[in-house]
């Protein structure tokens, strides 16, 4: 088991990976008017990419065309004071192609925004991190 300087369990990309594809919510951070801005958003792991549904008019939806964006989901236990910590970085694209389209709908990624979210990102994770701190 590898730890970083603060003692906490470096995770291998697999390890990230593996941690992600178990939570249905995390946070993107993009670019909005030349400023950070972070946003919760349902997700579903789909192989190496994160899939996130949107409106097409929403800001997410505008301001994450293809441009690089962040992502990062956790699980933390504040009584026992353990969890995980997993970020991706990558290149954020819509979906247009109908075939994909298609084969994103059948995903078990179900929103809790109510609305129209007929918007698929994805995100593929070039960069994978994570951390856990246990006892």
């Amino acid at each position: 088991m590898q730890l970083d300087a603060s003692g906490l369990q470096v995770l291998s990309r697999e390890e990230c990976l593996g941690l992600l594809s178990t939570t249905p919510i995390g946070r993107i951070v993009f670019t909005d008017h030349a400023l950070p801005a972070v946003q919760p958003v349902n997700f579903h792991l789909d192989g190496h990419s994160i899939v996130i549904r949107t409106s097409m008019d929403s800001k997410l939806a505008t301001a994450t065309r293809h441009s690089v964006v962040a992502f990062e989901a956790d699980e933390l236990d504040p009584e026992l004071r353990t969890g995980w910590s997993v970020t991706a970085v990558g290149q954020a694209r819509p979906v247009t192609d109908p075939d994909e389209i298609d084969r994103l709908a059948a995903l078990p990624l179900s929103t809790w925004a109510p609305g129209n979210r007929d918007q698929y990102i994805v995100v593929d994770a070039a960069q994978v991190s994570g951390r856990r701190i246990t006892h």
